[in-house]
């Protein structure tokens, strides 16, 4: 028997804003990076990114856990850090236009995060309805 229901697993619903919001931003980091780049260095690259940033963290803002899972609770908030990130790589994209090293840095960790929670959330979720 679970210790845990799959409505305390799983929680409320994301609210389809907040997946559109998430995932549009998504979509303009990854155009910025590719913009931001020296070979077809576009200063749009830096607007796009401050965007990609409002966008990842509104759509985690109004969308919150609200399951019974610990762990689950805590892959949903380092999620909110991808956001956190790309703002970061944005600051660095205005401070320093010419130079890739911190803004790219920035970018790839929120990035590695956003991978690493996409693949950890549903398996803490299957997890926890097992015990």
């Amino acid at each position: 028997m679970s210790k845990y229901t799959q409505e305390e697993v799983i929680g409320q619903p994301q609210s389809m804003a907040s997946v559109i919001l998430v995932n549009v931003g998504l979509l303009l980091a990854m155009a910025a990076t590719i913009l931001a780049m020296p070979i077809c260095y576009s200063p749009v690259a830096r607007w796009l990114m401050a965007g990609a940033a409002v966008a990842v963290l509104v759509g985690r803002f109004i969308s919150p856990y609200t399951g019974k899972v610990i762990r689950v609770k805590r892959l949903r908030r380092i999620e909110l850090w991808v956001g956190a990130f790309f703002g970061v790589a944005a600051f660095f994209m205005f401070y320093y236009p010419q130079d890739a090293r911190d803004w790219l840095a920035f970018t790839l960790a929120g990035g590695f995060l956003q991978a690493y929670t996409s693949l950890t959330l549903p398996r803490a979720m299957r997890q926890a309805l097992k015990e």
